[in-house]
């Protein structure tokens, strides 16, 4: 059966506006069709649910781009070891996708339709499910990860370095997926903020917010001797391949995490392209990062670190929302681009880059990851 993407993205199209309902649905057929599937998720489905339509989101729009989706579902399929989740689980996942989105898209459905799902599905399925299986035998599903250091920034915010006791390979850019012991079978996504080091750890920037199970729990509770437990690292936006461009980085609040990790990552390549980083937050106290930042700026001549305050007004730096600031300075074209953030702020920046003459190729986006 071949893939049809085009029947599928059309499809999908009449679901999108009705996302919560068509999520929810789709766990309430799975579980009850299920029943002992229920254990491996959390108590509150919120979030799962989220996740749930980000995944399928970028899966339908990504596949007639072969490359990168099957790095993402390679990715996916490693990441859902860490669950328990193995072959079987996939037929039971597909048939309550497909009921959901024959509900939901009834106006249109037509068997020609159902047989480009049916095929989209599979071949996303196996391939997820072929990465599991080759990474079962060279890694761990989860790293169990102690908590050496444990700074509160601010308010709240916090900066903790994690020492797994397993080496845990990832590149600079790349975020993992933590559980706490407080809360069992809830996982939350967080960046990198290093790069790779020789004695293992891994640094994560932490934002609680308000019924922020994992974050609040990070920042409040969490103490040096603490044991969590990690996913292994996804996420595609890496460092630039060795060229002679150079690196533009706009970071709003703990979007800096793996814009650093990547910054870091270039200095110690040995490249010496000329680094400039907007970092923005709504007040100075919110720019917990900055002492680190000068003492990396001061060591390497090539970066510039600009902070960026939009909701200060007697704040004696550069002021205003990121989007904006980046069209004062010159132009940014011949530049590569990373930006990492709040979603509505990376989406207006690259908007607005993108007016400015930046190439799309050449602007790497990620959202801020960590519970919002």
């Amino acid at each position: 059966m071949s893939l049809n993407p085009r029947l599928v993205k059309e499809s999908f199209s009449a679901i999108e506006p009705v996302a919560d309902k068509a999520a929810a649905y789709f766990y309430g057929r799975l579980f009850a069709e299920n029943p002992h599937l229920r254990s491996m998720f959390p108590p509150a489905m919120d979030v799962q649910r989220d996740r749930l339509f980000g995944a399928l989101t970028r899966i339908v729009w990504s596949l007639d781009s072969p490359g990168s989706l099957s790095c993402f579902l390679g990715q996916l399929g490693r990441d859902h070891r860490k669950y328990g989740v193995v072959a079987e689980h996939y037929t039971a996942v597909g048939n309550a996708l497909l009921a959901t989105v024959r509900r939901f898209a009834a106006d249109i459905w037509t068997s020609e339709i159902e047989a480009a799902w049916v095929a989209a599905y599979g071949s996303a399925a196996n391939q997820m499910i072929e990465s599991a299986d080759s990474d079962a035998g060279v890694s761990p599903a989860w790293w169990l990860a102690e908590v050496v250091d444990h700074e509160r920034r601010a308010r709240d915010i916090a900066v903790i370095t994690l020492r797994p006791t397993q080496r845990l390979p990832y590149t600079a850019g790349q975020y993992i997926n933590v559980q706490t012991a407080r809360w069992p079978r809830v996982w939350r996504t967080f960046s990198i903020a290093n790069a790779p080091r020789v004695d293992n750890t891994i640094r994560l920037h932490v934002r609680s917010v308000p019924g922020g199970w994992v974050s609040t729990t990070l920042i409040r509770d969490t103490r040096v001797g603490d044991t969590v437990m990690a996913g292994p690292p996804m996420g595609t936006m890496t460092p630039p391949e060795r060229g002679t461009r150079d690196l533009l980085f706009v970071a709003g609040g703990t979007g800096l995490a793996p814009l650093k990790a990547i910054i870091e990552q270039v200095i110690e390549s040995g490249l010496r392209p000329n680094i400039h980083l907007l970092y923005g937050a709504r007040t100075s106290e919110e720019l917990y990062d900055l002492p680190d930042l000068i003492r990396m700026e001061s060591s390497f001549p090539w970066l510039r670190v600009v902070p960026v305050v939009s909701q200060d007004p007697g704040y004696e730096g550069m002021r205003g929302a990121l989007p904006e600031v980046t069209q004062r300075f010159h132009s940014w074209t011949e530049h590569e681009v990373y930006v990492c953030g709040p979603s509505a702020m990376v989406n207006e920046t690259v908007r607005r880059l993108q007016m400015d003459g930046v190439p799309l190729p050449r602007i790497h986006r990620d959202i801020v990851h960590g519970e919002r």
